[in-house]
């Protein structure tokens, strides 16, 4: 249970707040590449962290993300002109490009210097993985883009979606952060209707033993099931800052084949998106796995979503899945994160074993935003290369005998892939 100010403290994140200058430090995703899929085409809309914001990509093929509207007058640049590496106001015809210089003010008289007085709000960008990453921290702090390896796959081992969730971003992230739940949000009782996920833990104990441990990334979470015959079920999942959940999918099968990252970045505060990003190593993603991913509609709204039910039918429910809400994971954490409202009070919560990983995240949250209030960096900042070496945000999934300690297991385990990175 968080009390009433520790719950305000993590979850408000607009200009100003403790934690919305925690998340400004980082990397974030802002949209996709595809909203923006060529030199000089219309710029989209963007609203991160109580921000209201333009993205477009320029003559050259590079990404800005200015302030919405116009420094002169307001107007908003959603509607300007991307022309000429640079995005024009259509009211009076000021033009600024990606980093926010004004390059002409057409209806001022010759010789004037106001372009030059003038700075508008940009944000650096970066793109990996078919996702457009910002930065909207202090620019003397600017960070290295962490070095994940999914962000250098082709995009034909990639598959990333976006979706708006209709609640704060920390709801949507404690859903990654514990393994108690799916044993039953998406339990299926039909082959027909079984997602993916982790297909190798259903029908195994529904009560885990969970383990939190902190790390220079975040929190590694930790859970071991009775599999019985003297055999641990270990999946290792993490929550990486500042608002990622690493999750391992496919079970056993899809743990040498890669996992999903399912980012939680704020719009404001009772809004977030949603990306997932899904990866195979040393294949391409199948249709059908892309299909698991999907379910969202045009405006990156989820077709099952809160204002219609999430189209559950009760039926189904009875007989062939938990939810009743078909075999899309989004769906279920949807509902089940939705529903609490915008954003829930966690002075109320009741707080048991399985919340334990949950508890792990938000007290390194607290930590992380009461570290940069002192004026000291906070944790997963990229500066260096040697920093940047990322080989042990990994995600685990193994049968193991039970007389094994798991940590230890799982820092051999990372141990080996690095062995394995160097002789390759």
């Amino acid at each position: 249970m968080l009390s009433r100010e520790e719950n305000d403290l993590i979850t408000r994140v607009g200009p100003g707040s403790p934690m919305g200058a925690l998340m400004r430090r980082y990397w974030i995703p802002a949209l996709l590449s595809q909203e923006i899929p060529e030199p000089d085409c219309p710029p989209v809309r963007v609203r991160l962290l109580g921000e209201d914001l333009v993205a477009f990509r320029d003559s050259m093929g590079r990404v800005g993300l200015l302030a919405e509207h116009c420094s002169h007058r307001g107007t908003s640049l959603f509607y300007g002109r991307n022309e000429e590496c640079g995005l024009r106001c259509i009211y009076h015809g000021w033009k600024y490009d990606i980093e926010g210089r004004v390059l002409e003010t057409p209806a001022e008289p010759a010789g004037s210097t106001l372009k030059d007085k003038v700075r508008h709000t940009a944000y650096p960008c970066r793109e990996a993985a078919g996702v457009v990453f910002a930065y909207m921290g202090p620019q003397e702090r600017l960070p290295l883009l962490p070095n994940y390896e999914w962000m250098t796959l082709p995009q034909a081992h990639l598959y990333v979606t976006k979706s708006i969730q209709d609640c704060n971003y920390l709801q949507g992230l404690e859903g990654e952060s514990d393994s108690s739940h799916l044993s039953f949000l998406h339990r299926a009782f039909t082959e027909t209707k079984r997602g993916g996920g982790d297909p190798d833990m259903y029908g195994k104990d529904g009560a885990p033993k969970l383990e939190g441990v902190e790390t220079d990334f975040g929190v590694r979470m930790i859970s071991c099931r009775n599999a019985g015959d003297g055999v641990t079920y270990l999946r290792v999942s993490n929550f990486v800052m500042p608002c990622h959940g690493f999750v391992p999918t496919g079970g056993l099968k899809g743990n040498p084949e890669g996992y999903t990252i399912h980012s939680h970045v704020p719009v404001d505060d009772e809004h977030a998106l949603r990306f997932n990003i899904f990866f195979r190593r040393n294949r391409p993603v199948s249709e059908e796995e892309k299909q698991l991913e999907g379910g969202i509609g045009p405006g990156h709204i989820k077709v099952r979503n809160i204002h219609n039910d999430y189209l559950q039918d009760r039926e189904e429910q009875k007989h062939e899945t938990f939810t009743g809400m078909g075999k899309q994971f989004l769906i279920h954490d949807s509902c089940a994160t939705e529903s609490m409202g915008p954003i829930y009070d966690r002075s109320k919560e009741h707080l048991g074993a399985g919340d334990i990983t949950a508890i792990a995240v938000r007290k390194f949250l607290l930590k992380s935003v009461r570290t940069l209030d002192m004026g000291k960096e906070p944790p997963h900042i990229m500066r260096t290369p040697q920093q940047n070496d990322l080989r042990h945000v990994a995600c685990i999934v193994a049968n193991i005998d039970a007389s094994l300690d798991p940590k230890t297991y799982i820092q051999e385990v990372i141990a080996e892939t690095k062995q394995k990175t160097i002789q390759a």
